[in-house]
């Protein structure tokens, strides 16, 4: 990628600055890494490899050459019955953790940013967290690696052979290696201070605490390239000795007068059995006290209290019972001024662990627009933890940092700061500069700990590794660079720089876009979750490219010249977002990114409004016109046949803009005629004496255009809403259509196209009639397709309480039936709106219900078909269901959701035919009467 849309966008971090490659690489194996390497070393072209870019002090960024790698790089294998796990550089680490809970084991390192981290940065930046410690980090729990270095030459460390070959290919630099340990640890003082550098977190420089660990110069090898930010070599792949996962856990928060109590107690619970101790101070506190969800006497503490949140863990519950009493006991000698005692009640836990990470964005949210959310991460020895939180309290109030808050890994003497920066003046620049001066001068000399505990030296400490470390040990970790990176092509300035203002240099604002995303910290949490991820853009990435297209607005640009920019954002940005605002769920401070793509899709739709609105006024015509549609197209394909139909309509939809609808082979029939819906809508077998619970159905639009696929009818499946009918039938139900069902709409083709006035229109419309219908809220409304029911519940303004087809399954159909499960796969997708609303568990629940083997894809969040996406712009939605295939069995051949659209692209790109989880249920259950 050279343009400059994409290094912009593909060349943001997490951290305060900001560089823009001249070329980014999308790499897919090691030979192509080899290759880029060999020319770099060539050509004395700088690289920096990126993993996430969750990375907070700026060692994923370059104004050189950018390289990323693509999904083919996500393998793993499990050894040893998952003792061990090899790992490949692409996986995230929360999907490296879903494949091992089956075994109770996890990996050691266990940063906040699991869930969008992975394992190469983890590797390379050696991110531990809240449980890790030292003792089960990557450093700890390395067992081997296959790693390339700046030459282009492979090592396997866990192949004999390629270490054969590499003893031969190497000799020199293994000798001198083997030479740089011998001469350490012949150094008494330099020994003794490394060993007492790394008693705690430290990641600042190398970790040349393998020098003094190791003597085998391929062991040394491989545990320098962690923490080494990918500036001495390439982690192709890496193994890790797993750690268990104790299946009995349970949580406390414990307030306390002041932070020397609550430091007193950290170093008493350091001799105890907990799994974590994490430490909030009293501005901290108030930062979330107006939360929601937060216990109420968190609002009622003054800024000289702290607390911990203490979680303790064991392989059974008399061991976790035995280990609550004991740490009960101790935490009261400290005389808690409040508490929420030690509870394995889930929802609770939750709602205490919520607290924890909370506090990152509540400073975040509430950043004045422009300014940048800054996260320090320092260690200490417990004993000065203390000391060390006092005198960081009186360095905000000295600079001005007014907003600042400190929390961390108490047990390690592990803390994070997070306050804001502007840098948009000389005199904030100034300002910054003399603080960290302080901070460095507090932390390094006064406490003689560590500037960066977990989160990587990057280029924001590489100008104090010296003053941290001192000449001697600093001279040391050059000379392995020299080693390893002789022509310092890996990330120069990253780790070591002989810059002495290298952190204050590229330094990243935040400048107001619009009130929608300006708090946006660019942390890219939100990327994992993107269907466009692997296509155009993610969300992140569109922030980013929107607010540097409103700066040079701002700055007098003409529309002209940023003509070739919005052109490329378009599509990039624009026309390939799904627009599902499930970005929002991951993101710190809750940003939708989806909703700043709506609005800026109404500001381009004037010219269409009166064809919008004459679909408002007659949606029934709309309705018939789609279906004669579809029966159109199926008479074409028995024609052209499904292939030449499928050529000849992706040539239209590329020759037209994507205007046209790209057809597939899984296009359903047309509904049945609606007359006919209704007449099954009045339950004749029912005893008219007999009281019987009754429900309002509320066909979708897209159930009431289609039908079942022709592979389905071909099975004997008839439409969803006659499915559905005859679930709640046989559930004992009457089933209640509205009067004028074939006009209404809950808006949501409108709100996605950005029209909110007509999308306001036809949700007020479908409201009157779900009122008249269900006699104002006196029967439950029952909705067929998961995301209409969500879009209608949210615009809605009375009380009435709408259900998609998971809720009501689960509250009023299941118990009325029984259920024969089936012994064959089934797979189950699970929609944007079902997880929005928080019914993901519910709805694996009943669809396991329903099936001995039930399959839920991992990775798979958007499908990318949205509405219409997925005929208009089929591309989002094969990227997004790109690793859907080869997760099928083959012995599989039931897929079941939630939304009649996703589901077509979802039989596409599977090769099965999904249909609604009605289906199912109803395929699997018997009335109870």
């Amino acid at each position: 990628m050279l343009d400059p849309l994409r290094t912009l966008a593909y060349g943001t971090d997490a951290s305060c600055y900001r560089l823009v490659p001249k070329a980014v690489l999308l790499l897919d194996n090691e030979s192509e890494v080899i290759r880029v390497l060999q020319l770099a070393a060539e050509f004395y072209l700088p690289v920096t490899f990126r993993a996430a870019g969750t990375s907070l002090s700026g060692q994923a960024i370059t104004d050189s050459i950018l390289i990323k790698l693509t999904n083919h790089w996500r393998d793993y294998e499990l050894l040893n019955e998952g003792e061990l796990i090899r790992l490949q550089p692409g996986l995230i680490g929360a999907r490296v953790n879903q494949i091992l809970a089956p075994l109770q084991r996890k990996i050691g390192p266990d940063p906040a940013s699991i869930n969008s981290c992975k394992i190469g940065g983890i590797a390379a930046n050696n991110s531990s967290g809240m449980c890790c410690g030292t003792a089960q980090n990557s450093y700890s729990t390395l067992a081997a690696m296959r790693l390339i270095l700046a030459d282009g030459t492979v090592l396997d460390t866990a192949n004999e052979q390629s270490k054969r070959d590499f003893c031969v290919s190497h000799k020199h630099l293994l000798h001198e290696l083997a030479q740089l340990a011998i001469q350490t640890k012949n150094d008494a003082q330099l020994a003794t201070l490394i060993k007492h550098k790394f008693r705690l977190k430290n990641t600042t420089g190398y970790s040349i605490n393998a020098l003094v660990d190791f003597t085998d110069p391929i062991d040394i090898l491989m545990h320098l390239m962690i923490g080494s930010e990918g500036t001495l070599g390439f982690i192709s792949n890496i193994t890790y000795h797993t750690v268990p996962e104790q299946p009995f856990k349970a949580s406390s928060l414990v307030v306390f007068e002041n932070i020397e109590t609550t430091c007193l107690a950290v170093a008493k619970l350091k001799q105890m059995n907990v799994a974590a101790v994490e430490l909030m101070d009293g501005a901290s506190l108030q930062a979330i006290a107006d939360k929601p969800d937060m216990p109420a006497f968190i609002a009622q503490l003054n800024i000289n209290n702290a607390a911990l949140l203490i979680e303790t863990r064991a392989n059974d519950q008399l061991m976790l019972s035995q280990q609550i009493s004991q740490l009960a006991e101790v935490l009261a000698a400290f005389k808690p001024i409040d508490s929420i005692a030690f509870t394995q009640e889930r929802a609770t836990c939750e709602q205490l662990w919520a607290i924890r990470k909370g506090l990152f964005p509540a400073v975040g949210a509430v950043r004045d627009t422009g300014t940048t959310v800054i996260i320090e991460d320092i260690a200490v020895a417990v004993e000065q933890l203390a000391s060390a939180t006092r005198q960081l309290q009186q360095l905000f109030a000295e600079y001005g940092y007014h907003e600042a808050i400190i929390f961390g890994h108490a047990l390690d003497g592990n803390l994070h700061f997070v306050f804001t920066q502007d840098f948009n003046s000389p005199a904030q620049i100034e300002r910054y500069q003399n603080f960290m001066q302080r901070v460095v001068q507090l932390i390094a000399l006064d406490h003689q700990g560590s500037l960066k505990a977990e989160h990587g030296t990057g280029r924001n400490m590489a100008p104090f590794v010296e003053l941290e470390w001192g000449k001697k040990a600093y001279e040391l970790m050059w000379e392995i660079k020299g080693l390893l990176d002789p022509d310092n092509i890996l990330s120069p300035g990253v780790v070591l720089s002989e810059d002495p203002f290298i952190h204050l240099k590229n330094l990243k604002t935040l400048p107001a876009a619009d009130a929608i995303i300006d708090k946006c910290i660019e942390c890219g949490f939100c990327e994992p979750n993107c269907p466009s991820k692997d296509l155009t853009l993610t969300p992140r990435q569109r922030i980013v490219l929107w607010r540097h297209i409103q700066q040079r607005r701002n700055l007098g640009e003409s529309e002209k010249t940023l003509e070739p920019l919005l052109d490329a954002f378009q599509y990039q940005g624009i026309d390939t977002c799904a627009a599902t605002g499930l970005c929002a769920d991951s993101c710190p401070v809750g940003i939708d990114t989806g909703a700043l793509i709506k609005q800026l899709r109404s500001q381009q739709l004037a010219s269409h409004s009166k064809l919008a609105k004459w679909t408002a006024a007659n949606f029934s015509q709309v309705i018939n016109l789609a279906k004669q549609g579809l029966n159109l197209a199926q008479l074409t394909s028995r024609v052209l046949g499904r292939d030449g139909l499928q050529r000849l309509t992706e040539g239209l939809n590329h020759a037209t803009g994507h205007r046209f609808i790209k057809w597939s082979q899984f296009a359903p029939l047309s509904a049945p005629d609606f007359t006919a819906i209704q007449s099954l809508a009045v339950n004749t077998q029912t005893d008219a004496a007999i009281e019987q619970p009754t429900v309002v159905y509320f066909p979708s639009c897209s159930s009431r255009v289609m039908g079942p696929d022709p592979d389905m009818a071909a099975q004997g499946e008839l439409s969803l809403m006659e499915t559905t009918i005859a679930l709640l039938h046989k559930a004992g139900f009457r089933v209640i259509l509205p009067e004028a069902t074939t006009e209404l709409c809950c808006g949501m083709a409108y709100q996605s196209k950005g029209r909110m006035n007509l999308a306001r229109q036809k949700s007020h419309q479908l409201e009157h009639a779900l009122l008249s219908a269900s006699e104002h809220g006196k029967y439950p409304i029952y909705m067929d397709t998961s995301p209409c029911a969500m879009t209608a519940n949210a615009g809605i303004t009375s009380t009435l309480k709408i259900y998609d087809s998971v809720e009501f399954i689960e509250q009023f159909v299941l118990p009325r039936l029984s259920l024969t499960p089936l012994d064959e796969p089934v797979m189950l997708h699970i929609t944007c709106s079902t997880r929005k609303r928080g019914l993901a568990a519910t709805m694996q629940r009943i669809a396991a219900m329903c099936t001995h083997q039930l399959i839920v894809p991992p990775d798979m969040q958007c499908c990318g078909f949205a509405g219409d996406k997925g005929l208009l712009y089929p591309e989002l939605n094969a990227s997004a269901l790109a690793d859907l295939k080869s997760q099928v069995p083959n012995d599989c051949k039931i897929g079941v959701s939630n939304s009649r659209t996703c589901e077509i692209g979802l039989s596409e790109h599977s090769g099965i035919s999904y249909k609604g989880l009605v289906y199912l249920v109803h395929q699997v259950s018997a009335s109870l009467s």
